[in-house]
């Protein structure tokens, strides 16, 4: 039956909701129909591009009616690019369907008892809130269906994202509404400038080409980082790209580059070249100071993560004489922060150039509270760890979208830590963690925030208490 509804068109579906990852939900016949890019109210023809036994997936070709929450989506690229899926969504009702989802996957993930889940934090900005955004360099230029159909010729060369499922396909970039300050002027002049000069883009099949990837990071304090990675050793090239971009835009306070020879544009084991400035750049919080280099890891909505941070803090309900331990601290941005309200904190980190930033951050800000340690968090947290420092009396974790290891969650039930803060970019594994945690633990506060708007991402804060 499932193949047979391949490209078959349902028409005047009514979509009742949003689902999970962004979909939303109609109903054909008693099944379940998956559509991308509508909003609840919408009456809708879908044709149907994925048939199961017990589900359907399909795309929007025909609007009848349209839903009451729709708005005008604010980009020219809305719909192709990717990168914000509910721009036709009012805001409010972004909100309500990501407190859902944190509901939702807790219900059917968790099943422990929780309290009522707690109103979202909404982002103040709810454009340009973005400080790092990553643009690719290609020469095969998507080009949408009626580019095609008008049959006239377009330039191929293009700077800007990957088409969803894509990994060859670049969208031209004009104007994107994720990032402020000077990135789109960056972005754009650099690219009208290699197009002037010949200057190749990245040929991303046959792996070559000089221009490959483009990173802008940017902070409150007003600083610019730009990082330009090139797939061929051309010094000529690279030469006239780095002084074009220090000369137009002087007020980059870190302007760097990578020649990245290898098969992807990962450059955490590539040496980075200073062009002009320093290596880093500043980043402020309620006094405190984070240097972020090119390869560390910051919280991508500054203003958000120090609401979330905020939250974490308080959750934690430090005295000042607690021992906490910080897992997957990263570069010990959230360690940091609460050191002031702690005895010690105890920060644990995978990735060592990270823990070296969490040291550094330390140093910079006066800390002298805080350990960090690099490992593996599952052979990290033994034992022997523990015996050797003191027993956490608040464990905070937050662990990258696949969550906790089991082993970690294992010995989190040994410790037996009055508190645990549960931090989490993915309210499904974090469920699924919490059903673990839940033999000794109660989850007494669950608090979303949302970090991303036009996405349907969302991230939450989990308070979990020893039973007595």
């Amino acid at each position: 039956m499932s193949r047979k509804m391949k490209n078959k068109v349902l028409e005047n579906l009514t979509i009742e909701r949003i689902a999970s990852e962004g979909k939303s939900i109609a109903h054909y016949e008693g099944k379940v129909v998956f559509v991308q890019q509508v909003a609840p109210g919408d009456v809708v023809d879908v044709r149907i591009t994925k048939g199961k036994s017990s589900f359907m997936e399909g795309e929007a070709i025909k609007i009848h009616k349209y839903s009451n929450d729709r708005v005008e989506p604010f980009c020219s690229h809305f719909g192709v690019c990717g990168g914000c899926k509910w721009q036709h969504i009012n805001y409010d009702l972004q909100l309500t369907y990501k407190r859902q989802q944190v509901l939702d996957q807790f219900q059917r993930i968790a099943k422990v008892p929780i309290p009522e889940v707690k109103p979202i934090i909404g982002s103040a900005k709810t454009q340009y809130y973005r400080n790092k955004l990553d643009f690719t360099f290609s020469n095969n230029r998507w080009l949408t269906r009626e580019e095609i159909n008008s049959g006239k010729e377009f330039e191929r060369n293009a700077l800007g994202f990957h088409i969803p499922k894509r990994f060859d396909k670049i969208v031209d970039i004009e104007h994107c509404y994720l990032q402020g300050d000077i990135s789109n002027d960056v972005r754009n002049e650099l690219r009208d400038f290699a197009l002037k000069n010949n200057i190749s883009f990245f040929d991303m099949i046959k792996q070559e080409g000089v221009l490959r990837n483009l990173i802008i990071r940017t902070t409150s304090t007003g600083e610019t980082m730009v990082i330009v990675q090139f797939g061929e050793d051309a010094s000529e090239e690279i030469q006239k790209v780095m002084e074009f971009l220090a000369d137009r835009f002087p007020n980059i306070t870190s302007l760097l580059y990578i020649i990245n020879l290898k098969k992807n544009e990962t450059f955490h084991d590539q040496e980075i070249h200073i062009f002009r400035g320093r290596d880093y750049i500043i980043e402020q919080m309620e006094g405190l100071e984070f240097r972020i280099g090119p390869k560390s890891f910051y919280q991508t909505n500054s203003e958000q993560a120090y609401e979330l941070y905020k939250v974490t803090r308080e959750f934690a309900g430090l005295q000042g004489n607690e021992v906490v331990y910080d897992l997957y601290t990263g570069t010990g941005t959230i360690a940091n922060f609460v050191a002031k309200k702690a005895k010690q904190v105890i920060g644990i980190e995978y990735v060592e150039a990270a823990i070296e930033d969490a040291k550094l951050n330390a140093k910079v800000n006066g800390l002298e509270n805080t350990l960090f340690y690099a490992g593996d968090m599952k052979d990290m947290l033994t034992d022997e760890f523990i015996s050797e420092h003191a027993a956490p009396d608040v464990i905070i974790t937050d662990p990258p979208r696949a969550g906790m290891h089991e082993d970690v969650v294992k010995m989190l039930l040994k410790l037996e830590a009055p508190k645990i803060v549960y931090v989490s970019c993915n309210p499904a594994t974090q469920a699924r963690d919490v059903a673990l945690l839940g033999e000794k633990y109660q989850v007494d506060i669950v608090q979303p925030v949302d970090m991303f708007p036009q996405t349907y991402h969302v991230e939450n804060v989990v308070l979990l208490t020893l039973k007595k």
